[in-house]
């Protein structure tokens, strides 16, 4: 496994285990089995975890993990895992945020988690026109210096906004993204910017919903109605960077290039993504422990220059998706970001 540094005191294993699987919504989990995976996802080398206060039901799912670890594996091996969680209030919300709202939802993850301090909290913002997201920061950077916090992220936010966090002060260390051979906007200004700003990217989308694997390569275009949500969202980037014919060369390429080392489609594409400037990780969703083979895959894969040469001639075919980082999906009245589920934290309480 390879590893990067947030901070001094922030290592993380550069793929990391997304858990928005484990959310309630996605189907029956049994809580007990899901901490023997977490187990042998920190055991094979994995130590990162992303979830969300949104996410139902995970975050204690992760507390359970972080007790059963450190009672089989021993304080010292806890203290290498990093549990990256978010910050994610309501649309409705955003207008009601207040100092005291804040405290009590760190507060809240503090105690699904069973820890004393966060790792890494990713703060999400709904609407640019709602007051408060600076502000919010401001608070948020208060909870780090009190100890409740180590690190302080965003999630989705553009440039922008990037910018006028660092401008006020608000220390952070990385941003939450999505990037993917099929959606690099983040290289139109994000990734100078944060590069510029010490801010390194964690992204996910590395692989469009599974849409970049080869359960797809030869396949006529899905019609409508998609199977669900995620592939709605990642058919939809598809039909951005150029359509459905454009998107099968890639996945062609990409299947030649994983024949010269023997892998998949899905772990080329991943691989490519932590090999772009400024990223730091990518976040790849399992369900169980029978993705680890995969996940542990990218890290050991090595993209030679013969290869990146073949994926970016199928590239100059593509468009980028228009605007900066999230723009599409904050238009709430667009096709993306018509949907998206505004009101998740009221049911994860």
């Amino acid at each position: 496994m390879e590893y990067a540094e947030l901070s001094a005191d922030h290592r993380i294993s550069r793929v990391i285990r997304g858990n928005w699987q484990l959310a309630g919504g996605h189907g029956a989990v049994d809580a007990r089995e899901s901490v023997e995976d977490l187990i042998a996802f920190a055991d094979a080398g994995i130590v990162t975890f992303d979830c969300a206060d949104i996410y139902t039901g995970v975050e204690e799912i992760i507390g359970a993990f972080r007790e059963a670890y450190a009672d089989r594996r021993g304080q010292a091996a806890l203290d290498a895992v990093r549990v990256h969680t978010k910050f994610v209030p309501d649309l409705g919300a955003l207008g009601e945020m207040t100092q005291a709202s804040v405290t009590a939802a760190i507060d809240t993850s503090l105690r699904r988690l069973k820890t004393d301090r966060l790792d890494l909290v990713q703060f999400h913002w709904w609407d640019y026109a709602a007051d408060g997201w600076l502000e919010v920061g401001g608070w948020l950077t208060q909870l780090r210096q009190a100890g409740k916090i180590r690190n302080i992220g965003g999630t989705n936010f553009d440039t922008e906004h990037l910018l006028a966090f660092c401008r006020a002060g608000v220390p952070m260390v990385s941003m939450q993204v999505q990037y993917s051979l099929l959606d690099t906007r983040p290289e139109r200004e994000m990734v100078a910017a944060a590069g510029a700003n010490g801010v390194q990217l964690l992204c996910y989308g590395t692989v469009a919903g599974g849409f970049l694997s080869d359960r797809w390569l030869g396949e006529p275009e899905p019609a409508s109605p998609l199977e669900n949500r995620s592939l709605v969202k990642y058919k939809l980037i598809i039909d951005e960077a150029g359509g459905w014919g454009v998107f099968q060369h890639l996945l062609a390429t990409l299947r030649r290039v994983a024949d010269r080392h023997g892998t998949d489609i899905a772990t080329v594409a991943s691989r490519w993504v932590l090999d772009r400037p400024g990223v730091a990780a990518t976040i790849v969703g399992a369900r169980n422990r029978s993705h680890l083979p995969a996940n542990l895959a990218i890290a050991d894969l090595k993209l030679d220059a013969d290869d990146h040469q073949a994926i970016e001639a199928a590239r100059s075919a593509m468009r980028v998706p228009p605007g900066d980082v999230y723009a599409l999906e904050r238009d709430r009245d667009g096709p993306h970001g018509s949907i998206m589920k505004y009101g998740l934290n009221g049911t994860a309480a």
